[in-house]
């Protein structure tokens, strides 16, 4: 009796671990995404004068990204902790690749990123003048907007496809999550806000396995 009820608190603990992993990822993201899109022009090609205003902030934003992948990677964790003797090898290779290629390419961009703004406060004049600015930014949005997004809808469709057969959130959810994952890998050019798509939809089912799990 002792062990089976140590059993159950382990299996109760697991879903409320996923839970708060993905709200944490979710706020950081979101926080650190908007706060680069409101001081960062959209247009890759702009001449940076955002940088004399709106560096600081773009610097604060991206030291929340490390924070951020984390939380992902324990929420990634937490969920195959979950799946146990029911997962797929094929589905669960597609989950932890996409989710290790898209937490890889965020910190990627983000670094590029972070090396401009480390430049532009030594010698802001330099970074214009030597056409690195254009180069950091142009490779740094087409990591972001071409190969993270697809990865960000690659593992999507794979944790939705695990969750039907598994059960982690109800059935519309998944089906929410294919509609949003066929609209980022469908999406064609540089969409603004398509990669806080992600972050929310993590956000809702987090929202749902936490609720869920205090019932019990």
């Amino acid at each position: 009796m002792e062990q089976e009820g140590t059993l159950t608190q382990a299996r109760l603990k697991t879903p409320r671990a996923a839970a708060i992993a993905g709200i944490v990822f979710s706020i950081l993201f979101i926080v650190s995404l908007v706060l680069i899109r409101i001081s960062v022009p959209a247009n890759p090609q702009e001449a940076g004068t955002w940088l004399s205003g709106g560096w600081k902030t773009v610097s604060f934003a991206l030291h929340l990204l490390p924070f951020a992948g984390i939380a992902f990677l324990w929420f990634i964790g937490v969920l195959r902790d979950r799946m146990g003797a029911y997962e797929d090898r094929f589905f669960a290779t597609v989950f932890l690749g996409s989710g290790l290629l898209f937490l890889a390419m965020m910190f990627a961009s983000a670094a590029v990123a972070g090396g401009m703004m480390m430049v532009y406060g030594m010698t802001p004049g330099k970074l214009m003048e030597s056409g690195t600015y254009t180069f950091g930014r142009t490779v740094a949005n087409h990591i972001i907007n071409v190969y993270a997004v697809k990865m960000a809808g690659v593992f999507m469709i794979s944790t939705c496809t695990l969750s039907i057969r598994i059960g982690i959130f109800p059935r519309w959810m998944a089906f929410l999550g294919y509609a949003l994952a066929l609209l980022l890998l469908l999406s064609i050019g540089y969409f603004t806000w398509a990669l806080l798509v992600l972050p929310l939809w993590v956000l809702l089912i987090s929202c749902y396995i936490l609720f869920a799990n205090l019932t019990y």
